[in-house]
């Protein structure tokens, strides 16, 4: 009689089991991105929840801070034993998570249709010694944007194609009255500012490494941060340019307070926002300029992926997450905050509708799109840059002797 009811009583709760809302088991990812540039922190959420309503057996923890904390918070995650599933990574890294064992080698996940449906150039940011350590999902450079009411106002028929150009039309713009400080940089002593050094390093042939040796001190390298120590002297850049923030130079452009600045994809959208832009409607976007001589665009590499730590306990559902907020259905939806990794979407009319002018000058500064240097030693080499940027633009330093001094604390 006990064996018989104990029957029972295990078969009704088998039945009650497998009738219950949540019976299977939830995986719990987490994930880290960042709180600023490309998708905005709404779509990574809208995106995630797609994500939960087609796998909701799969539960994902977002956490965002800003692009400057992400890389650190990736590392000392790892330390502690625990922390994330996924993180957002920037193409500057993989050489440095790859030999440090923080990323893993995902390249059998890669599938035929991946490799052949991606832009070839995409492939470069998750990419190192032969591998793939994630998939591209932010695929970005930096622009030139500008006022075409206060260019028009000048007289200026068209955008500067070099620049030279760019500091005479600042020129023409300040003699005229129309603007004090016609130019906006991000500047500020950190990775916004050396991505700024880099598209004017690629416009004036410039390298970085050499044999694996510092080569920016000389050439295309110096000739870089002589034009900015020259545009900033000259009182043609907005001089809190040196502590400005890609998020700076959009407020300041949308304010209507700058006829140029550099900065990306996501800002050509939200800039013609009038919900939140005073220039909504007037801004127009090309290829950053180039060198006579030596370059007709410029442009850096600037795109980011999305990989699996090392440390994650569920690489398989990390995986399926990621080739989700990957997927050309995802990106074609969020297009305009940052342009799709997938070639066939330049043909969509969906993707290019009311951003024509952006999809034109991404096809040509996609293509020009210059590495900052590959090596482990990246933070070393950034933060050293970074302060020598710094130390030329205060006067503190020539640009020959603050460079000089870059290469001897590179840790190269």
């Amino acid at each position: 009689m006990l064996k018989s009811l104990t029957k029972t009583l295990l078969g009704a709760a088998l039945i009650g089991a497998s009738f219950a809302p949540h019976a299977f088991a939830e995986t719990t990812l987490n994930a880290l991105f960042m709180a600023q540039a490309a998708y905005s922190e709404a779509d990574v959420r809208a995106m995630t929840d797609a994500f939960a309503k087609a796998n909701p057996d799969i539960k994902v923890n977002l956490e965002f801070v800003p692009y400057e904390g992400l890389h650190d918070k990736t590392v000392l995650a790892q330390g502690s034993g625990g922390g994330y599933d996924v993180v957002l990574f920037d193409v500057i890294w993989p050489a440095e998570y790859a030999t440090n064992k923080v990323l893993i080698d995902v390249s059998s996940r890669i599938t035929d249709e991946m490799k052949k449906g991606v832009l070839p150039g995409a492939w470069t940011t998750v990419q190192y010694d032969g591998k793939y350590y994630g998939m591209p999902w932010i695929l970005d450079t930096k622009y030139l944007f500008y006022n075409k009411e206060i260019l028009e106002k000048a007289g200026i028929k068209t955008p500067p194609k070099t620049w030279d150009e760019l500091t005479e039309q600042a020129k023409t713009i300040k003699d005229k009255g129309l603007l004090a400080t016609p130019i906006a940089w991000s500047w500020s002593q950190a990775e916004a500012a050396i991505c700024d050094y880099t598209t004017l390093v690629s416009a004036y042939g410039g390298d970085f490494l050499k044999d694996g040796k510092p080569a920016f001190q000389t050439g295309g390298g110096l000739d870089a941060l002589k034009y900015m120590v020259s545009s900033y002297a000259s009182g043609l850049t907005n001089p809190n340019s040196k502590e400005f923030l890609e998020e700076d130079v959009r407020k300041v452009f949308e304010n209507g307070d700058a006829a140029f600045a550099l900065n990306w994809t996501y800002m050509y959208n939200m800039a013609n926002d009038p919900k939140d832009s005073k220039v909504a409607g007037k801004v127009g976007v090309v290829p950053a300029p180039g060198v006579a001589g030596k370059s007709q665009a410029s442009a850096v590499n600037g795109s980011m992926g999305l990989g699996i730590t090392s440390a994650s306990q569920h690489p398989d559902e990390a995986w399926k997450y990621i080739a989700f907020m990957t997927s050309q259905a995802t990106q074609n939806a969020y297009a305009k905050l940052s342009l799709p990794i997938w070639a066939s979407s330049y043909q969509d009319p969906a993707v290019i509708k009311g951003q024509e002018e952006l999809i034109s000058a991404a096809k040509v500064g996609l293509a020009a799109m210059y590495p900052r240097p590959t090596t482990p030693k990246y933070q070393e080499l950034s933060t050293a840059l970074q302060q020598a940027i710094q130390e030329s633009l205060l006067g503190q330093s020539s640009p020959e002797d603050a460079l000089k001094s870059a290469t001897e604390n590179s840790g190269l």
